[in-house]
Protein backbone atom coordinates (compact mmCIF):
# COMPACT_ATOMS: atom_id res chain seq x y z
CA UNK A 1 0.00 0.00 0.00
CA UNK A 2 2.74 2.19 0.99
CA UNK A 3 4.82 1.89 -2.22
CA UNK A 4 0.94 1.95 -4.74
CA UNK A 5 2.07 -1.30 -6.47
CA UNK A 6 -0.10 -4.42 -6.38
CA UNK A 7 1.94 -7.23 -5.32
CA UNK A 8 -0.47 -10.31 -5.22
CA UNK A 9 -3.28 -11.55 -7.91
CA UNK A 10 -7.13 -10.38 -6.71
CA UNK A 11 -10.15 -11.76 -8.34
CA UNK A 12 -13.27 -10.20 -8.63
CA UNK A 13 -16.17 -10.38 -11.26
CA UNK A 14 -18.25 -8.40 -13.31
CA UNK A 15 -20.95 -8.57 -15.80
CA UNK A 16 -21.46 -6.85 -19.53
CA UNK A 17 -24.19 -7.96 -21.74
CA UNK A 18 -23.17 -10.93 -22.99
CA UNK A 19 -20.31 -12.66 -20.61
CA UNK A 20 -19.57 -12.53 -17.30
CA UNK A 21 -16.00 -11.91 -16.40
CA UNK A 22 -13.48 -12.55 -13.59
CA UNK A 23 -10.78 -9.95 -13.45
CA UNK A 24 -7.88 -11.05 -13.01
CA UNK A 25 -5.76 -7.71 -11.35
CA UNK A 26 -2.42 -8.73 -11.67
CA UNK A 27 0.78 -6.95 -10.32
CA UNK A 28 2.53 -5.11 -13.29
CA UNK A 29 5.43 -4.12 -11.24
CA UNK A 30 9.42 -5.55 -12.03
CA UNK A 31 9.97 -6.75 -8.32
CA UNK A 32 6.59 -9.00 -8.40
CA UNK A 33 6.73 -10.26 -12.10
CA UNK A 34 6.25 -13.71 -11.33
CA UNK A 35 3.12 -13.26 -9.61
CA UNK A 36 2.03 -11.07 -12.49
CA UNK A 37 2.52 -14.35 -14.55
CA UNK A 38 0.49 -16.47 -12.29
CA UNK A 39 -2.55 -14.05 -13.24
CA UNK A 40 -1.82 -14.07 -17.17
CA UNK A 41 -1.68 -17.91 -17.47
CA UNK A 42 -5.17 -17.91 -16.59
CA UNK A 43 -6.40 -15.45 -18.50
CA UNK A 44 -8.40 -15.34 -21.52
CA UNK A 45 -8.34 -11.42 -22.11
CA UNK A 46 -5.55 -9.19 -21.41
CA UNK A 47 -6.05 -5.58 -21.36
CA UNK A 48 -2.73 -3.65 -21.62
CA UNK A 49 -3.16 -0.19 -20.03
CA UNK A 50 -0.92 2.11 -22.07
CA UNK A 51 0.13 5.48 -19.82
CA UNK A 52 -1.35 8.21 -22.50
CA UNK A 53 0.78 11.06 -19.89
CA UNK A 54 4.36 8.36 -20.46
CA UNK A 55 3.86 5.87 -22.62
CA UNK A 56 7.58 6.16 -23.83
CA UNK A 57 8.85 4.40 -21.09
CA UNK A 58 6.85 1.42 -21.40
CA UNK A 59 8.31 0.47 -24.80
CA UNK A 60 11.73 1.49 -24.63
CA UNK A 61 14.29 -1.06 -24.02
CA UNK A 62 13.64 -2.69 -21.04
CA UNK A 63 10.19 -1.09 -20.73
CA UNK A 64 7.24 -3.13 -19.19
CA UNK A 65 4.75 -2.73 -22.00
CA UNK A 66 6.74 -4.73 -24.53
CA UNK A 67 7.79 -7.12 -21.72
CA UNK A 68 3.61 -7.74 -20.33
CA UNK A 69 2.50 -8.24 -24.45
CA UNK A 70 5.24 -10.74 -24.86
CA UNK A 71 4.33 -12.34 -21.67
CA UNK A 72 0.77 -12.54 -22.09
CA UNK A 73 1.33 -13.57 -26.21
CA UNK A 74 3.67 -16.70 -24.56
CA UNK A 75 1.40 -17.86 -22.20
CA UNK A 76 -1.67 -17.73 -24.56
CA UNK A 77 -3.59 -15.05 -24.15
CA UNK A 78 -4.84 -14.62 -27.57
CA UNK A 79 -7.20 -11.78 -26.95
CA UNK A 80 -4.92 -8.32 -26.22
CA UNK A 81 -7.10 -5.04 -26.08
CA UNK A 82 -5.11 -1.89 -25.13
CA UNK A 83 -6.19 0.85 -23.40
CA UNK A 84 -4.75 4.07 -23.64
CA UNK A 85 -5.06 5.45 -20.01
CA UNK A 86 -5.30 9.28 -18.59
CA UNK A 87 -6.36 11.01 -21.61
CA UNK A 88 -7.30 13.70 -19.45
CA UNK A 89 -3.48 14.51 -18.73
CA UNK A 90 -2.03 14.14 -21.69
CA UNK A 91 0.82 16.22 -23.06
CA UNK A 92 -0.10 19.32 -25.36
CA UNK A 93 -3.80 19.37 -23.49
CA UNK A 94 -6.46 17.11 -22.13
CA UNK A 95 -8.28 14.85 -24.36
CA UNK A 96 -5.59 15.33 -27.34
CA UNK A 97 -6.43 13.39 -30.11
CA UNK A 98 -2.66 13.31 -32.07
CA UNK A 99 -1.13 11.93 -28.49
CA UNK A 100 -3.60 9.27 -29.04
CA UNK A 101 -2.72 8.37 -32.67
CA UNK A 102 1.16 8.70 -31.70
CA UNK A 103 0.66 6.49 -28.77
CA UNK A 104 -1.11 3.87 -31.84
CA UNK A 105 1.74 4.26 -34.23
CA UNK A 106 4.21 3.18 -32.19
CA UNK A 107 2.37 0.50 -29.96
CA UNK A 108 1.50 -1.50 -32.72
CA UNK A 109 4.53 -2.47 -34.20
CA UNK A 110 5.69 -3.93 -31.47
CA UNK A 111 2.67 -5.83 -30.54
CA UNK A 112 2.90 -6.77 -34.12
CA UNK A 113 6.73 -7.82 -32.91
CA UNK A 114 5.34 -9.88 -30.39
CA UNK A 115 2.46 -12.00 -32.59
CA UNK A 116 -0.89 -9.69 -32.28
CA UNK A 117 -1.05 -9.52 -35.88
CA UNK A 118 -2.78 -10.97 -38.92
CA UNK A 119 -1.26 -10.14 -42.53
CA UNK A 120 -3.03 -7.07 -44.10
CA UNK A 121 -5.65 -8.42 -46.44
CA UNK A 122 -4.14 -6.25 -49.06
CA UNK A 123 -1.01 -8.57 -48.79
CA UNK A 124 -2.66 -12.17 -48.81
CA UNK A 125 -0.55 -14.32 -50.67
CA UNK A 126 -1.34 -18.00 -51.40
CA UNK A 127 -0.01 -20.52 -49.21
CA UNK A 128 2.78 -21.74 -51.85
CA UNK A 129 4.10 -18.54 -51.41
CA UNK A 130 5.30 -18.49 -48.06
CA UNK A 131 9.34 -18.81 -48.61
CA UNK A 132 9.66 -16.41 -51.08
CA UNK A 133 7.42 -14.71 -48.55
CA UNK A 134 9.76 -14.79 -45.63
CA UNK A 135 12.61 -13.85 -48.26
CA UNK A 136 10.95 -10.62 -49.33
CA UNK A 137 10.45 -9.94 -45.24
CA UNK A 138 13.88 -10.53 -45.03
CA UNK A 139 15.27 -8.01 -47.77
CA UNK A 140 12.61 -5.67 -47.18
CA UNK A 141 13.66 -5.80 -42.89
CA UNK A 142 10.86 -4.18 -40.71
CA UNK A 143 9.35 -1.50 -43.92
CA UNK A 144 8.52 -4.66 -44.79
CA UNK A 145 6.82 -5.77 -41.35
CA UNK A 146 4.62 -3.09 -41.26
CA UNK A 147 3.03 -3.24 -44.80
CA UNK A 148 2.49 -7.43 -44.63
CA UNK A 149 1.07 -7.39 -41.05
CA UNK A 150 -1.51 -5.16 -38.98
CA UNK A 151 -2.00 -5.31 -35.40
CA UNK A 152 -4.84 -7.37 -34.50
CA UNK A 153 -5.47 -4.96 -31.11
CA UNK A 154 -8.08 -2.71 -30.60
CA UNK A 155 -7.29 0.53 -29.01
CA UNK A 156 -9.41 2.62 -26.93
CA UNK A 157 -8.84 5.67 -25.45
CA UNK A 158 -9.72 5.74 -22.32
CA UNK A 159 -9.64 7.82 -18.32
CA UNK A 160 -9.92 5.62 -15.25
CA UNK A 161 -9.91 8.91 -13.16
CA UNK A 162 -12.71 10.82 -14.49
CA UNK A 163 -14.13 7.24 -15.92
CA UNK A 164 -14.18 8.69 -19.89
CA UNK A 165 -15.28 5.68 -22.29
CA UNK A 166 -14.92 3.32 -19.63
CA UNK A 167 -18.77 2.75 -19.73
CA UNK A 168 -20.05 5.34 -21.40
CA UNK A 169 -19.00 7.19 -24.54
CA UNK A 170 -17.40 9.83 -23.56
CA UNK A 171 -18.43 13.67 -24.17
CA UNK A 172 -14.45 15.02 -23.97
CA UNK A 173 -13.33 13.01 -26.95
CA UNK A 174 -15.60 14.13 -29.67
CA UNK A 175 -13.03 12.52 -32.18
CA UNK A 176 -13.70 9.15 -30.78
CA UNK A 177 -16.23 7.71 -33.77
CA UNK A 178 -15.76 4.61 -35.77
CA UNK A 179 -13.70 5.56 -38.77
CA UNK A 180 -12.18 2.55 -40.43
CA UNK A 181 -8.97 4.46 -41.91
CA UNK A 182 -7.96 5.56 -38.76
CA UNK A 183 -8.33 2.23 -37.22
CA UNK A 184 -10.85 3.76 -34.67
CA UNK A 185 -13.54 1.80 -33.07
CA UNK A 186 -15.66 4.27 -31.67
CA UNK A 187 -16.55 2.14 -28.74
CA UNK A 188 -16.04 2.19 -24.97
CA UNK A 189 -13.71 -0.14 -23.15
CA UNK A 190 -16.82 -1.95 -21.84
CA UNK A 191 -18.21 -2.60 -25.62
CA UNK A 192 -15.07 -4.12 -26.58
CA UNK A 193 -14.87 -6.42 -23.31
CA UNK A 194 -18.84 -7.40 -24.47
CA UNK A 195 -17.46 -8.36 -28.32
CA UNK A 196 -14.73 -10.82 -27.07
CA UNK A 197 -15.16 -14.24 -28.76
CA UNK A 198 -14.30 -16.45 -25.99
CA UNK A 199 -11.74 -19.52 -26.80
CA UNK A 200 -12.90 -22.66 -27.40
CA UNK A 201 -12.82 -25.02 -24.38
CA UNK A 202 -11.06 -28.23 -23.93
CA UNK A 203 -13.56 -30.01 -22.01
CA UNK A 204 -12.92 -33.18 -23.50
CA UNK A 205 -9.79 -33.86 -22.70
CA UNK A 206 -8.23 -35.12 -18.90
CA UNK A 207 -8.61 -32.80 -15.94
CA UNK A 208 -5.36 -30.10 -15.33
CA UNK A 209 -5.94 -27.37 -12.65
CA UNK A 210 -2.42 -25.78 -12.03
CA UNK A 211 -3.01 -24.25 -8.06
CA UNK A 212 -2.50 -20.64 -7.92
CA UNK A 213 -2.76 -20.85 -3.59
CA UNK A 214 -3.85 -22.96 -0.77
CA UNK A 215 -5.67 -21.20 1.89
CA UNK A 216 -6.26 -22.87 5.13
CA UNK A 217 -10.12 -21.66 5.80
CA UNK A 218 -11.36 -22.17 9.42
CA UNK A 219 -14.23 -24.62 9.81
CA UNK A 220 -14.03 -25.87 6.22
CA UNK A 221 -10.03 -26.87 6.00
CA UNK A 222 -7.55 -26.90 3.12
CA UNK A 223 -8.97 -24.98 0.03
CA UNK A 224 -6.91 -24.74 -3.06
CA UNK A 225 -7.43 -22.61 -5.44
CA UNK A 226 -7.04 -22.19 -9.11
CA UNK A 227 -7.98 -22.38 -12.78
CA UNK A 228 -9.42 -25.07 -14.52
CA UNK A 229 -7.48 -25.51 -17.63
CA UNK A 230 -8.75 -28.58 -19.24
CA UNK A 231 -11.44 -31.07 -18.45
CA UNK A 232 -13.82 -31.04 -15.63
CA UNK A 233 -14.00 -30.70 -12.06
CA UNK A 234 -16.98 -32.37 -9.90
CA UNK A 235 -17.42 -32.43 -6.16
CA UNK A 236 -16.75 -36.24 -5.04
CA UNK A 237 -13.48 -37.19 -7.99
CA UNK A 238 -10.74 -38.54 -6.82
CA UNK A 239 -7.89 -36.29 -7.56
CA UNK A 240 -4.11 -36.67 -7.71
CA UNK A 241 -1.85 -34.03 -7.01
CA UNK A 242 1.54 -33.52 -8.85
CA UNK A 243 4.77 -33.13 -8.08
CA UNK A 244 3.14 -33.46 -4.08
CA UNK A 245 1.86 -37.30 -5.04
CA UNK A 246 -1.14 -37.28 -3.03
CA UNK A 247 -4.89 -38.77 -4.00
CA UNK A 248 -7.92 -37.04 -2.08
CA UNK A 249 -11.12 -36.85 -2.62
CA UNK A 250 -12.88 -33.45 -3.70
CA UNK A 251 -15.63 -32.64 -1.28
CA UNK A 252 -16.85 -29.22 -2.62
CA UNK A 253 -16.20 -26.66 -5.31
CA UNK A 254 -16.85 -23.14 -5.23
CA UNK A 255 -16.94 -20.23 -7.37
CA UNK A 256 -16.99 -16.47 -6.05
CA UNK A 257 -17.87 -18.13 -2.58
CA UNK A 258 -21.03 -19.83 -4.16
CA UNK A 259 -21.15 -23.78 -4.39
CA UNK A 260 -21.04 -25.26 -8.06
CA UNK A 261 -21.83 -28.89 -9.55
CA UNK A 262 -18.82 -29.01 -11.78
CA UNK A 263 -16.29 -26.78 -12.77
CA UNK A 264 -15.58 -26.25 -16.76
CA UNK A 265 -11.97 -24.90 -18.23
CA UNK A 266 -11.82 -21.01 -18.12
CA UNK A 267 -13.81 -21.35 -14.11
CA UNK A 268 -11.18 -20.30 -11.21
CA UNK A 269 -12.41 -22.17 -8.95
CA UNK A 270 -11.83 -22.96 -5.15
CA UNK A 271 -12.51 -26.78 -3.69
CA UNK A 272 -12.29 -28.29 -0.35
CA UNK A 273 -9.59 -31.86 -0.04
CA UNK A 274 -8.72 -33.61 3.26
CA UNK A 275 -5.20 -32.82 3.25
CA UNK A 276 -3.13 -30.67 5.25
CA UNK A 277 -2.15 -27.17 3.76
CA UNK A 278 1.93 -27.92 3.72
CA UNK A 279 1.62 -30.88 1.43
CA UNK A 280 0.10 -28.92 -1.39
CA UNK A 281 1.49 -25.14 -3.29
CA UNK A 282 1.35 -23.13 -5.72
CA UNK A 283 2.68 -24.49 -9.02
CA UNK A 284 1.44 -28.13 -8.19
CA UNK A 285 -1.13 -29.62 -11.18
CA UNK A 286 -4.39 -30.93 -9.83
CA UNK A 287 -5.68 -33.92 -12.22
CA UNK A 288 -8.24 -36.97 -12.11
CA UNK A 289 -6.38 -40.15 -10.57
CA UNK A 290 -8.41 -42.11 -12.98
CA UNK A 291 -7.86 -40.16 -16.34
CA UNK A 292 -4.34 -39.41 -17.88
CA UNK A 293 -3.51 -38.05 -14.27
CA UNK A 294 -0.35 -35.07 -14.52
CA UNK A 295 3.30 -36.31 -13.75
CA UNK A 296 6.32 -34.73 -12.60
CA UNK A 297 9.00 -34.37 -15.43
CA UNK A 298 12.24 -35.79 -14.81
CA UNK A 299 12.97 -33.92 -18.09
CA UNK A 300 11.63 -32.06 -21.05
CA UNK A 301 12.18 -31.14 -24.64
CA UNK A 302 11.15 -27.77 -25.98
CA UNK A 303 11.97 -25.07 -28.25
CA UNK A 304 13.33 -22.62 -26.91
CA UNK A 305 13.22 -18.68 -28.36
CA UNK A 306 15.82 -16.08 -27.29
CA UNK A 307 14.48 -13.39 -26.63
CA UNK A 308 16.77 -11.21 -24.80
CA UNK A 309 20.24 -12.61 -23.81
CA UNK A 310 23.97 -12.47 -25.00
CA UNK A 311 24.58 -16.19 -25.09
CA UNK A 312 22.84 -19.15 -22.90
CA UNK A 313 24.94 -22.46 -23.22
CA UNK A 314 24.92 -25.93 -21.41
CA UNK A 315 24.60 -25.57 -17.86
CA UNK A 316 22.47 -22.67 -17.69
CA UNK A 317 19.97 -22.66 -14.75
CA UNK A 318 17.27 -19.77 -15.38
CA UNK A 319 13.80 -19.57 -13.14
CA UNK A 320 11.23 -20.74 -15.92
CA UNK A 321 7.46 -20.04 -15.11
CA UNK A 322 5.24 -22.61 -16.69
CA UNK A 323 1.50 -21.94 -15.52
CA UNK A 324 1.27 -20.90 -12.27
CA UNK A 325 4.69 -22.49 -11.21
CA UNK A 326 8.29 -21.11 -11.03
CA UNK A 327 10.63 -23.89 -11.15
CA UNK A 328 14.84 -23.43 -11.49
CA UNK A 329 15.41 -25.74 -14.81
CA UNK A 330 18.84 -26.55 -16.53
CA UNK A 331 19.69 -26.00 -19.80
CA UNK A 332 20.74 -29.73 -20.50
CA UNK A 333 21.55 -30.14 -22.98
CA UNK A 334 20.84 -28.43 -26.32
CA UNK A 335 20.58 -30.36 -29.36
CA UNK A 336 19.83 -28.18 -32.55
CA UNK A 337 19.88 -24.14 -32.97
CA UNK A 338 18.29 -22.34 -35.59
CA UNK A 339 18.18 -19.55 -37.93
CA UNK A 340 14.76 -17.20 -36.08
CA UNK A 341 14.01 -15.48 -39.60
CA UNK A 342 14.20 -18.51 -42.03
CA UNK A 343 13.71 -21.34 -39.10
CA UNK A 344 16.60 -23.22 -41.02
CA UNK A 345 18.56 -25.55 -38.68
CA UNK A 346 21.77 -23.82 -38.25
CA UNK A 347 23.91 -26.91 -36.29
CA UNK A 348 22.82 -29.94 -35.16
CA UNK A 349 24.10 -32.63 -31.90
CA UNK A 350 23.21 -35.62 -34.46
CA UNK A 351 25.12 -34.43 -37.72
CA UNK A 352 28.72 -33.67 -34.93
CA UNK A 353 27.93 -29.94 -35.08
CA UNK A 354 29.33 -28.08 -31.81
CA UNK A 355 26.62 -26.08 -30.87
CA UNK A 356 27.93 -22.70 -28.84
CA UNK A 357 26.05 -20.07 -27.26
CA UNK A 358 22.55 -19.40 -28.28
CA UNK A 359 21.52 -15.93 -28.56
CA UNK A 360 18.91 -12.88 -28.78
CA UNK A 361 17.36 -13.32 -31.93
CA UNK A 362 17.98 -17.40 -32.29
CA UNK A 363 16.05 -19.95 -31.10
CA UNK A 364 17.07 -23.91 -30.34
CA UNK A 365 15.80 -27.33 -29.07
CA UNK A 366 16.71 -28.11 -25.75
CA UNK A 367 16.38 -30.95 -22.79
CA UNK A 368 15.75 -28.88 -19.74
CA UNK A 369 16.35 -30.68 -16.20
CA UNK A 370 13.79 -29.02 -13.64
CA UNK A 371 15.77 -28.85 -10.29
CA UNK A 372 12.57 -28.92 -8.23
CA UNK A 373 9.07 -31.12 -8.91
CA UNK A 374 7.58 -30.20 -11.83
CA UNK A 375 4.77 -30.88 -14.08
CA UNK A 376 4.42 -29.83 -17.92
CA UNK A 377 2.78 -31.33 -20.65
CA UNK A 378 3.54 -31.60 -24.32
CA UNK A 379 1.79 -28.40 -26.12
CA UNK A 380 0.08 -30.56 -28.69
CA UNK A 381 -1.65 -32.23 -25.88
CA UNK A 382 -2.31 -29.63 -23.00
CA UNK A 383 -1.47 -25.94 -24.21
CA UNK A 384 -1.90 -24.32 -21.34
CA UNK A 385 0.79 -26.55 -19.14
CA UNK A 386 3.01 -26.77 -22.74
CA UNK A 387 4.02 -22.86 -23.04
CA UNK A 388 6.88 -21.52 -20.62
CA UNK A 389 8.96 -18.09 -20.05
CA UNK A 390 12.11 -17.78 -19.38
CA UNK A 391 13.48 -15.39 -16.39
CA UNK A 392 16.79 -14.04 -15.45
CA UNK A 393 18.54 -10.61 -14.39
CA UNK A 394 14.50 -9.96 -13.42
CA UNK A 395 13.70 -9.50 -16.68
CA UNK A 396 12.09 -12.38 -19.74
CA UNK A 397 14.93 -13.90 -21.41
CA UNK A 398 13.24 -16.13 -23.88
CA UNK A 399 9.70 -17.50 -24.31
CA UNK A 400 9.53 -21.58 -25.42
CA UNK A 401 6.94 -24.31 -26.22
CA UNK A 402 7.07 -27.63 -24.62
CA UNK A 403 7.64 -30.53 -27.61
CA UNK A 404 8.08 -33.64 -25.31
CA UNK A 405 8.33 -34.81 -21.68
CA UNK A 406 9.82 -37.66 -20.37
CA UNK A 407 8.21 -38.34 -16.68
CA UNK A 408 9.76 -39.32 -13.60
CA UNK A 409 9.58 -43.10 -12.90
CA UNK A 410 7.08 -44.23 -10.36
CA UNK A 411 9.63 -45.17 -7.45
CA UNK A 412 13.04 -43.60 -7.32
CA UNK A 413 15.53 -45.62 -9.02
CA UNK A 414 12.84 -47.96 -11.12
CA UNK A 415 11.98 -47.64 -15.02
CA UNK A 416 11.25 -44.45 -16.35
CA UNK A 417 7.96 -44.24 -18.23
CA UNK A 418 7.55 -43.71 -22.06
CA UNK A 419 8.39 -40.13 -23.30
CA UNK A 420 5.19 -38.48 -24.22
CA UNK A 421 5.03 -35.97 -26.99
CA UNK A 422 7.39 -36.30 -29.61
CA UNK A 423 11.08 -35.74 -30.18
CA UNK A 424 11.24 -34.72 -33.60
Amino acid sequence: RERGVTISCTTKEFFTERWHYTIIDAPGHRDFIKNMITGTSQADVALLVVDGHDFESGISEGGSTKEHALLAYTLGVKELIVGVNKMDDTPGGAWNEKRFIEIMDNVKPELIKVGYKKKDKGEKKKGGDDKKDKKDKKDKKGKGDAIAYKCTCPFVPISGWTGDNMLEKSSNMPWWVKDKKKGYSGKTLLQHLDDVKPPKRPTDKALRLPLQDVYKIGGVGTVPVGRVETGILKPGMIVKFMPADKVVEIKSVEMHHKSVPEALPGDNVGFNVKLPVSVIKRGDVCGDSKNDPPQAAHKFFAQVMIQDHKGIGNGYTPVLDCHTAHIACKFAEITQKFNRRSGAVESDIAKGDTIGKVKSGESCNVWLEPTKGLVVEPFTLYSPLGRFAVRDMKKTVAVGVVKAVQPKPAEKGGELPPVRGSVE
